[in-house]
Formats: structure tokens, C-alpha cells, sequence
């Protein structure tokens, strides 16, 4: 069993649920994750609590590309909350879950106050009967991957470094909604999206190219993030152009991937100077995309 967020379920959780499956296997034992939602941080000091890397539901489906047997959810509450480690670990862990064996990543912290450290759990592990492996960081130029990094670099638009970090291209989820048809009149019909968690974070403000995935393919394409500065009086949007596509989609749930940033928002003094520049940016776009081939369609995380 292993127990955190795991949100992203980033490089350096693989590391962990790939430890976690070896030692099942090693005891002929159900590898089982126990998560939380909402975030412990949304119930014990919410004005710290951090956007989304990956919902419940995007979690899900990541985790069922993986060799782990079984995800359990708990609803993390001010009870749960006030759990002390030893008291988690016998009632939840052991009494309910029957755990015989914890895989925990070198950073962890259980129970109340993240006081559940390495060494802690090591003591209660000997106390109580059961083993535990700590996992050591993956790390990237000497930096230790977390979750609170690849925000930090979602949030500064570094979707390609972010990707790195999670070992596939971030993701949106949205549902496609009617917008002023502003990018059809300019020759660059658009898809508006309404992200649908309001927990989910959103990458910094600009232009990307991305990959979307919708009915039963995938369809590269430009997405605008952001304010639309050269038409005074739209609010920001998310705005997905796709190339060589023009069916209707209203009310549709599309997977939208980030590859690359293109650019910044800016203003232009005319729409000729825009639809110039949203020339030049599908072009670009086109150009990182080639480098990157579609991975499989069930990946839509």
C-alpha cells in the first residue's frame, strides 16, 4: 500500500507505485493506493490549498495505465484530519484496508501535520508489524520532481519542462461552449471551453500548440489562453483552433494536451495585423507538433 495526493501522478510518483507493484508481487498481495479528495490542504488551511494537477477523475484514468491493482478514495474531512499517524495507519490502513507492507516516497508526511515522516512510520512499523520502503526522489538537473514544482512551472508557461516532469504533456479538460464566433469571422474557427473543474489549474496566459483529443481521434490545433486585448470588451477565454477540422462540437468534452508555447497575449493596432500573426502561429505550431507523433488515444491525462 502507498498513501498521498499523487497529484499529477508525476515521474516520481511512478517511481513509487512502480516499488509498490514489486513489492506486491514479492508478497502475493493486491497493490492498492489510498488517496484523498478534496486536497488535505482545501480542508486544514484553504487559503494555501493549490490548484489541480490532475482532478479525481483525470487521476483515475492515469492510474489505470498503470500495473496498479487498486485506487482508494477518502474523503478527506476535519476528523480525518486530526488522525495522528499511528492512529491513521491501525485504524484506516491495517484495521480497514489490511495492510501488510507501506511504500512510501522519501518526502512523506501522514496523518496530522504531516508529522507521519520516513522515521516516524519506521517506528510505528516495527510497533505495529508490518514493513516499509522509502523511495528515493527522481530528480531532473539536480532538482527533486514534485508536484509543487511542475505548478510552479505550469504557472510561468514552461508546458514543454512541465511535460518532462510528468512524463506525458499536461492536460485540460473542457466542454465546448458557444463563444461571440469572433475567430470564425477572422478565418480561424474556434472551439470555446469551459474548463470543468474550478480546482484545475490553468497554465499561464498565451498562445500553445497542442494536441486535442475528441470523439475518436486526435486533432492538432493552437489554443489562446488568456485576455484578448485587440477586441476591447471580450473577456478571456480558452479558445481552441483545430486544424483541418470544422464539424460541430457544441456541448462536446474535449482532452486538450499542451506541447509547446508559442507566445505571449499581445494587442495588435489591426485585425489584419492578427490574423497575420495567427498565420505565423499555426505555422509554428504545425512545425513543434510534427515533433511530437500522438500517443495512444486512451491516454486522455
Amino acid at each position: 500500500m502507498t498513501v498521498g495526493m499523487f497529484d499529477g501522478v508525476h515521474r516520481g510518483h511512478v517511481k513509487v507505485l512502480d516499488a509498490l507493484k514489486v513489492a506486491a508481487d514479492a508478497r502475493a498481495a493486491l497493490s492498492v493506493l489510498v488517496t484523498f479528495d478534496p486536497h488535505p490542504l482545501r480542508i486544514v488551511r484553504p487559503e494555501d490549498a493549490p490548484q489541480l494537477l490532475t482532478t479525481p477523475a483525470e487521476k483515475i484514468e492515469i492510474l489505470a495505465q498503470t500495473a496498479l491493482d487498486r485506487v482508494a478514495f477518502l474523503h478527506f474531512t476535519p476528523v480525518l484530519a486530526a488522525y495522528e499517524p499511528r492512529e491513521f495507519v491501525e485504524e484506516i490502513l491495517i484495521r480497514r484496508l489490511d495492510m501488510r507492507h507501506l511504500v512510501i516516497g522519501h518526502d512523506h508526511g501522514l496523518g496530522k501535520g504531516r508529522s507521519g515522516d520516513a522515521d516516524a512510520l519506521s517506528g510505528i512499523a516495527q510497533e505495529l508489524g508490518f514493513g516499509i520502503e522509502v523511495v528515493e526522489a527522481v530528480a531532473n538537473e539536480g532538482r527533486s520532481i514534485s508536484s509543487s514544482r511542475i505548478r510552479r512551472l505550469l504557472q510561468q508557461g514552461e508546458v514543454r519542462e512541465a511535460a518532462f516532469a510528468l512524463g506525458r504533456p499536461y492536460s485540460l479538460t473542457g466542454t465546448v461552449v458557444r463563444g461571440e464566433g469572433q475567430g470564425r469571422k477572422l478565418g480561424f474557427p474556434t472551439a470555446n471551453l469551459g474548463v470543468e473543474h474550478a480546482e484545475k489549474l490553468v497554465p499561464h496566459e498565451g498562445i500553445y500548440a497542442v494536441r486535442a483529443a475528441l470523439r475518436d481521434r486526435f486533432v492538432d490545433g493552437v489554443l489562446h489562453l488568456g485576455p484578448r486585448p485587440t477586441f476591447a470588451g471580450l473577456p478571456p477565454s480558452v479558445e481552441l483552433h483545430l486544424f483541418d477540422f470544422d464539424a460541430n462540437i457544441y456541448g462536446e468534452r474535449v482532452f486538450v494536451r499542451f506541447v509547446d508555447r508559442i507566445r505571449d497575449i499581445a494587442r495588435f493596432d489591426s485585425v489584419d495585423a492578427l490574423v497575420r500573426a495567427m498565420d505565423r502561429d499555426c505555422d509554428e505550431a504545425r512545425r513543434l507538433l510534427d515533433r511530437y507523433p500522438p500517443q495512444p488515444a486512451a491516454d486522455q491525462s
